[in-house]
């Protein structure tokens, strides 16, 4: 199994619920896991403890998967 390099970034959020509900979240994750051409993986959950909403994303090119994470981050932020 080829592991690849991950980034997790939390994002503070006031309702996580309404978040991941988001049909903008879910077009995001769908354009950016295309980006990612089966090379990669994105996972967006709640956090069960905080008001947070926690952004993994994994693939072979750590600049890609900084500018995807962070645009992720925007998204869920904007929310």
């Amino acid at each position: 199994m080829e592991q690849y390099p991950q980034i997790l970034k939390n994002v503070r959020v006031k309702d996580k619920t309404h978040v991941m509900h988001s049909p903008s979240l879910t077009e995001a994750i769908r354009r950016f896991e295309r980006e990612l051409e089966g090379q990669g993986r994105i996972l967006v959950r709640p956090s069960g403890t905080e008001p947070l909403v926690r952004i993994m994303v994994e693939g072979k090119d750590m600049e890609q998967l900084q500018a995807i994470v962070d645009k992720m981050a925007d998204i869920v932020g904007d929310i």
